[in-house]
């Protein structure tokens, strides 16, 4: 039998391969970070488009596929483990430098942008629920913070760094070779050092508890509509990443339209991912105070920062908007994603997350349909405007319908006992 150390579970207990995790979700945020600031002015600059509903059309192409590939990356990681998926999600990542530096038409950019999803989904999926699987149960919303905060410190970074590398070169090939040695680094450390991490998950749950091992179908239900706390979860995963997609689509385009440079432009861009580096202090908080709290603040403050960003007309303040929207997100990004992780029972918490994730990221796809149209019908602020109001209703409607979730002392639970299948009548002999 393996040593103790195997079978029990805890960051410093799993300290090493935690870390590993750590860095591949880095890895993760600097790939998509590395179209953050640079491909939508390609578009425009480069290949020429000027609509700016074809241009969102790359990130509704990685929204719908993130979407659908987080939903069965979470059942495949309960089927088939953690590691599978994670590698696979790398081996999808190798051919997007290629075709970004090649690229003669968006099309091609947005056929890249459908492997981007793949990768996301399956990298981050797994990434998210290896922590969790690594972590004790009173270190969940730690586990999550971590992820996020790394994560998202890495898409600040790819934004940051390839901003600066366009800026100093040009806006193609150059800032792509940074992306080329990101991927195939993160592809060798998912095959030969990352450890399968499933059976810890087992650990926790007891496999006769009346809600345990419900069918993928249930699942599917129970994490969008059959449970009033998830559902407000699921919700508010989608609008806030509207405010996501907008710092993707519509920022960039808006800074340079008033004059910002590029580099300039990658340092606002950048400022409002790196605040997402606080999701280390607030997923602690949460395993403190509750999931609920800083969600619900965290849903108005980055409408605020989003609102405010229309009425300034300057560099600094634009940053500091951008930083306070960011904030908001740190607050409650991590949070809610730890909502369907407590209330889920460990032999369908992947599942659970997968469901919460599709969900959640299907708002990339209707975000910039949304928004790019809003920017061609109406004008790019209007894009600010709806982004924040549909944030304000997201977070009342969390307010109102949400419950705690906390496994210590929250409120929460299941709207019924998991119904089990009919019994099939024996005949008598």
């Amino acid at each position: 039998m393996s040593g103790q150390t195997d079978l029990t579970q805890g960051i410093r207990e799993h300290l090493g391969q935690f870390s590993l995790h750590v860095l591949l979700v880095f890895a993760t945020g600097l790939t998509i970070g590395s179209e953050r600031t640079v491909v939508p002015v390609l578009g425009e600059e480069v290949l020429g488009v000027e609509s700016f509903f074809v241009i969102g059309s790359f990130v509704v192409s990685f929204g719908f596929v993130k979407a659908l590939l987080n939903l069965y990356a979470g059942k495949w990681g309960e089927e088939y483990g953690r590691k599978p998926v994670l590698v696979l999600g790398w081996l999808t990542a190798l051919p997007i430098p290629v075709i970004l530096i090649y690229a003669p038409s968006w099309s091609w950019i947005t056929v890249g942008n459908i492997l981007l999803g793949i990768n996301q989904a399956l990298t981050w999926s797994m990434a998210i629920n290896a922590k969790i699987d690594l972590a004790s149960p009173d270190q969940r919303g730690l586990a999550v913070g971590i992820d996020e905060a790394f994560g998202y410190t890495g898409v600040a970074a790819g934004a940051w760094i390839t901003g600066v590398i366009a800026g100093q070169t040009s806006l193609r090939p150059e800032p792509f070779y940074f992306l080329a040695a990101v991927v195939v680094l993160a592809f060798l450390i998912s095959i030969f050092l990352i450890k399968e991490t499933v059976h810890l998950a087992q650990l926790e749950g007891d496999d006769d508890h009346h809600d345990a091992n419900l069918p993928f179908n249930e699942v599917l239900k129970r994490a969008t509509y059959g449970d009033k706390t998830l559902f407000a979860a699921a919700q508010a995963g989608h609008i806030e990443n509207f405010v996501d997609t907008l710092f993707w689509i519509a920022v960039p385009l808006y800074l340079t339209s008033q004059g910002l440079a590029i580099e300039a432009v990658g340092v606002v861009v950048g400022v409002h991912s790196a605040m997402y580096f606080l999701q280390i202090g607030t997923g602690g908080l949460a395993d403190r105070i509750g999931r609920r709290p800083p969600v619900v603040v965290g849903m108005f403050i980055a409408g605020a920062g989003v609102l405010g960003m229309v009425f300034v007309d300057s560099y600094l303040p634009w940053a500091v908007l951008s930083g306070i929207s960011g904030l908001g997100m740190a607050l409650l990004y991590p949070n809610l994603m730890t909502v369907p992780s407590d209330a889920a029972h460990p032999t369908w918490r992947s599942a659970g997350m997968g469901v919460y994730r599709m969900w959640r990221d299907s708002g990339y796809g209707i975000g910039a349909i949304l928004i790019g149209l809003t920017m061609q019908f109406v004008n790019t602020e209007a894009a600010f405007y709806m982004t924040a109001i549909l944030m304000f209703v997201s977070g009342a409607v969390v307010f109102l319908w949400m419950e705690e979730t906390h496994p210590d002392f929250g409120t929460h639970e299941p709207p019924a006992p998991a119904t089990e299948p009919p019994r099939q009548p024996t005949s008598e002999d």
